[in-house]
């Protein structure tokens, strides 16, 4: 998760205006904690001071790979602001001496959370922003970002070809090469030009901030980048860049003033602390660059041609805050969607059901789909009442038990009492965290209801066997159903969200046992030879060869097999899986929705690569990932 501001006023302006000239710092460590939303592997932030006189420090950074990482820098900081106050080096909301003596007291600031999902070990190396560091202010660069990019191997090589050394760590590293290795060359050009013109040599370094296009530098850059990716950067001398990938894989949200430009992957952060109204915070277009230039010139342009517009819907399922005006709308529709399937499990009898939700981020779906049952039950009610009525036989007995039963109840029967992120734990220990995140609220369900609890997502189904299951049985229902508010999660994704491990999603594991169960083992086979064949073609010809594993099932027939795969042993009740479907999601996400993780249609040539790359890995036994976010 990224956050920036870019300072379009002095310090001086704020310090006067807002009282303190660390308003746009303190922005920022707001920006970064109302995006705190999954869990931190860590958390970086830089600054980037303008005009700075020659001889003195402009650029700065803190990094910490710590599960506080947000606290530890800010809290750092903040108490080295109190010493330099105290020893008289900053004069109360003097912006001069604040900006002088205080490494965060800049225009250009920026803030990264590491949201890891690979349950690897990450150190202070992993964390963003990253830097180049020259004796020219323009070409030293920040980069920082939210990105899966799938041909690192390819940009690796296209670095070597041209005779780099560069260091295999993060995509944002060999971004960061990338990017800088074009703006070095505009950088030579224009010296040269004005080297050769006789130029002042003092007045070269301005000429070249103002002449510097980031435009055409991050085109040649990202010219082969494959993948979903929102980066913001700036340069030395101040200019400031925000970018979105070509299909609009990544979210990236921005507000303008006369006063500031800010930036953040997530729209509610923006409008809570920067105090706005959502009409305030706008999108950043697919392929478009927002750039501010040193002296305070901005532009909106493309950087690059736009593609289909595919913004990842995963976000908006799963890993956004669910109070934003429009993720908020969503889930909510997502939860109502399945509001036929619950009808048919509960067998049409909704007063001897009891609704709930686990986990937390269900919550919202789960209010959708009340308010989905109780508009049925209405429904139900309404008709049978005129019915009634036409026929005359409207009674006071009849009258209570349609009008005065109880509609569908609501209760809270799981709670998550400890913070454990058992989604992204190493699998040694994911069985023994699981069994311990949730705890029941016993007597709430009696022995002959039904017991439906909503989920955002089924990805793994390890949870709901180990852990989840088995404790709901506990509260003595007669039958337990759990209802995904995404549909069967069946193809790995590479742009961002760590789910590339095929063999680990329950819907794959379900129509593989079906498979075999058929007698169909070939079809497997089939689809491992041919996703080695589409590896020997051109990236931009290759398809989707793993569809063919779940072609001879429906959905029904792998939901079903999901629900026998994941019901506890020796479990007393019955277990009922229920998945949204495709048109019950198109049908909730506003506007366009990237769904390759249900449907297997990637945006990219790479989402190709890597579904082949996945499978082959899947069936020859391998474990390792394909890529590193």
């Amino acid at each position: 998760m990224s956050a920036a501001i870019r300072l379009l006023k002095p310090l001086s302006y704020f310090a006067e205006k807002y009282g303190s000239p660390e308003w746009a710092f303190n922005k920022l460590f707001l920006l970064m904690e109302k995006q705190h939303n999954r869990g931190q592997d860590g958390a970086g932030i830089g600054c980037i001071k303008l005009n700075m006189p020659l001889g003195q420090p402009y650029i700065f950074r803190s990094r910490d790979a710590s599960g506080s990482a947000i606290t530890n820098i800010f809290s750092t900081q903040q108490h080295l602001l109190r010493n330099l106050r105290n020893q008289g080096l900053i004069k109360g909301a003097d912006a001069d001496s604040y900006k002088q003596h205080f490494n965060f007291g800049g225009e250009v600031l920026m803030g990264h959370l590491l949201y890891g999902t690979s349950g690897v070990q990450y150190d202070e190396g992993s964390c963003h922003p990253y830097m180049r560091r020259t004796n020219w202010t323009t070409r030293t660069l920040m980069l920082q970002g939210d990105m899966g990019i799938t041909n690192l191997e390819e940009l690796h090589q296209k670095l070597i070809s041209r005779g780099q050394h560069p260091v295999f760590g993060t995509a944002i590293q060999t971004l960061l090469e990338e990017v800088g290795y074009y703006l070095d060359e505009a950088h030579t050009d224009l010296y040269r030009q004005l080297r050769d013109q006789n130029v002042d040599g003092q007045e070269i370094p301005n000429i070249i901030s103002s002449e510097l296009d980031l435009y055409d530098i991050v085109s040649k850059a990202s010219r082969d980048w494959d993948g979903g990716y929102c980066l913001t950067g700036a340069v030395g001398n101040g200019d400031f860049f925000c970018l979105r990938d070509p299909n609009g894989i990544r979210h990236c949200h921005y507000i303008l003033t006369d006063e500031y430009l800010a930036v953040a992957s997530e729209r509610v952060p923006l409008m809570s602390v920067m105090e706005v109204e959502a009409e305030s915070v706008q999108e950043l277009p697919a392929g478009n660059m927002i750039v501010v230039k040193s002296d305070g010139q901005i532009s909106i342009k493309e950087y690059t041609t736009p593609r289909e517009f595919k913004p990842c819907c995963f976000e908006d399922v799963y890993t956004s805050r669910g109070n934003d005006p429009v993720i908020y709308r969503e889930r909510k529709a997502l939860g109502a969607n399945l509001t036929e399937q619950i009808v048919a499990s509960l067998d049409g009898n909704l007063s001897k059901a009891a609704i709930t939700f686990i986990p937390n981020t269900a919550e919202v779906s789960y209010y959708g789909l009340l308010e989905g049952l109780r508009a049925y039950r209405r429904n139900k009610v309404t008709q049978a009442l005129i019915d009634a009525y036409k026929n005359g036989t409207m009674s006071e007995e009849l009258i209570n038990e349609l009008v005065l039963r109880r509609w569908p109840r609501a209760e809270k029967i799981a709670h998550k009492d400890i913070k454990l992120r058992t989604f992204i734990s190493e699998e040694s220990s994911r069985k023994q965290l699981a069994a311990m995140v949730y705890d029941l609220t016993y007597g709430a369900v009696n022995s002959d209801e039904v017991l439906v609890a909503i989920d955002d997502s089924i990805v793994r189904g390890t949870t709901l066997k180990m852990s989840l299951l088995r404790l709901l049985a506990r509260s003595k229902a007669r039958k337990i159903v759990i209802a995904s508010s995404a549909p069967q999660v069946r193809y790995p994704d590479c742009y961002g969200i760590d789910m590339s491990e095929m063999g680990k999603f329950i819907a794959f594991q379900a129509a593989i046992t079906l498979l075999k169960k058929r007698g169909m083992y070939t079809t497997i086979i089939s689809v491992y030879e041919e996703c080695k064949r589409q590896l020997t073609l051109p990236p931009a010809e290759r398809t989707n060869p793993v569809m063919k594993i779940y072609e001879p099932f429906s959905e029904d027939e792998i939901t079903q097999e999901v629900s026998r795969m994941v019901t506890p042993d020796n479990c007393t009740c019955a277990i009922q899986v229920v998945y949204q479907t495709m048109d019950g999601l198109h049908d909730a996400i506003e506007g366009a929705c990237g769904d390759w993780y249900f449907s297997g249609e990637y945006p990219t040539p790479g989402g190709y690569t890597t579904v082949n790359k996945a499978f082959i890995k899947w069936f020859e036994s391998r474990d390792n990932r394909e890529y590193k976010l």
